[in-house]
């Protein structure tokens, strides 16, 4: 019977087993040094702000494995043999594949600096990082301060943890506003003053210079580099971005970039070796995606398809349209198709913002075609499924802000601001007119 080991258990890695069960008998193993079982990675915040507890994040109970024959083993992999097909564990021991799935994820950037593997340092991706912020940070008691390093949703998550338990929090973000370089200025200036509303210390522009340890090796305190101020502080956290797992395959003949490099089939260069989830990276981008996404729902499809693949029903993995949600504290976010941190060449834009400064609309279109683009909504929640559509269907601004309502969760709720917003983009499209119109009679009066 043919044998199928992936390494990594998260949403990518559990998605292609579950998948693979449905298609066929092949004898499945999964593999992870994390959890003996699989858990939904962006519940942890809930469990430290006792919302639930870790038993609540399993989305199976323990008995599916078994019924559904798939083998777990708790287990480090230290070396991939691609050619005699075999993996070694830290223990020494081995294990046979006939086909090989790199599932491994992330682990948080660290960039040298003095300190980084102190006690009290920490990122937030992992069940042992909840374990390390529950033991250095239980309370406001033994934890005085807290430093979060690096704006960005693993960021601004930690930030809401700490403060549900009344930890003061200052925030270094190298950035001169909140995740601009994904955020349009509009946008990114709304979560700068939701954040210091909050009363976290939001510092714009700074970077970590180094993490001081006090004589038990714990940390004691973090120094900004561009000021040399010191801050005292009990844990800090690393939230500056994620990279591929994947150091335990720098031994082997597995074509490797940032990421495992793998083609539209999610194909290594070695046969029989496949990857999948925030580890792998495309050869080429697909379409304006970057070739790494660390994202969930792109995991799960890339699960999905592979499975197909590894089942005889060879499949492109080919994502779609752009999309993606989060929360910063207390605003919902969702973004769909493509709105860049600045507008590109072709691009005309439109901004609406409710007085209370917690919503927003910001669409994207084509100034020729008028062809929409891509929406971010702050504080508006707004249905995927409408989205995809008009954007199959190459739909014009007008048509989306039309119809907008009809893709509101809330619609009631919604017609609140309809009006005001419709308004402001039927003058600021009029106002464009007249500008056009002006200009054309500049020209043709010389």
């Amino acid at each position: 019977m043919e044998h199928i080991v992936i390494i990594g258990n998260g949403i990518s890695g559990v998605t292609a087993a579950r998948h693979i069960r449905k298609l066929s008998d092949k004898r499945i193993t999964i593999i992870s040094a994390e959890t003996e079982y699989f858990f939904s990675r962006t519940a942890l915040m809930y469990i430290y702000m006792g919302h639930m507890k870790f038993v609540h994040t399993q989305p199976y109970e323990n008995w599916f494995w078994k019924k559904n024959r798939i083998e777990l083993k708790k287990a480090y992999v230290t070396q991939v043999n691609e050619t005699s097909k075999e993996l070694v564990f830290d223990t020494g021991e081995t294990m046979k594949y006939d086909k090989l799935i790199i599932a491994t994820g992330s682990k948080p950037n660290k960039f040298g600096w003095p300190g980084q593997d102190l006690e009290g340092v920490m990122g937030m991706y992992h069940k042992q990082d909840l374990e390390s912020l529950e033991k250095y940070a239980p309370n406001n008691k033994v934890c005085k301060r807290a430093v979060i390093v690096g704006g960005g949703l693993i960021g601004i998550e930690l930030a809401e943890m700490l403060q549900s338990r009344n930890i003061p929090v200052t925030f270094l973000v190298r950035e001169q506003s909140f995740w601009n370089g994904v955020l349009p200025a509009e946008e990114s200036e709304m979560i700068n003053r939701h954040i210091r509303e909050h009363h976290i210390d939001l510092r714009l522009g700074v970077n970590l210079q180094e993490i001081n340890a006090d004589e038990y090796g714990k940390v004691k305190s973090i120094i900004i580099k561009e000021t040399g101020e010191e801050i005292e502080c009990n844990i800090v956290g690393l939230t500056a971005g994620v990279s591929p797992n994947i150091d335990f395959l720098k031994g082997s003949n597995i074509e490797l970039g940032r990421g495992v490099k793998v083609n539209r089939m999610l194909e290594t260069n070695v046969k029989d070796i496949y990857a999948i989830g925030d580890c792998a990276e495309q050869h080429e981008a697909i379409g304006e995606r970057r070739p790494i996404e660390a994202v969930w729902y792109t995991g799960r499809m890339m699960g999905e398809t592979l499975a197909q693949t590894i089942c005889g029903n060879p499949k492109e993995y080919t994502p779609g349209h752009w999309f993606n949600s989060a929360k910063f504290l207390d605003i919902e976010y969702q973004t769909y198709g493509w709105v860049w941190a600045k507008p590109k060449e072709n691009e005309a834009r439109f901004y609406w913002e409710h007085k209370d400064g917690k919503k927003c609309i910001h669409v994207s279109f084509d100034k020729n075609s008028r062809e929409f683009i891509g929406i971010n909504t702050f504080g508006i929640r707004l249905r995927h499924h409408s989205f995809n559509t008009w954007l199959n269907e190459k739909r014009s601004v007008d048509y989306v802000l039309e119809h907008l309502a009809d893709a509101n969760f809330d619609p009631e709720f919604y017609k609140q601001h309809e009006k005001e917003i419709i308004t402001k983009f039927n003058t600021e499209q009029q106002t464009q007119i007249t500008l056009k119109k002006r200009n054309w009679k500049r020209i043709f009066s010389y």
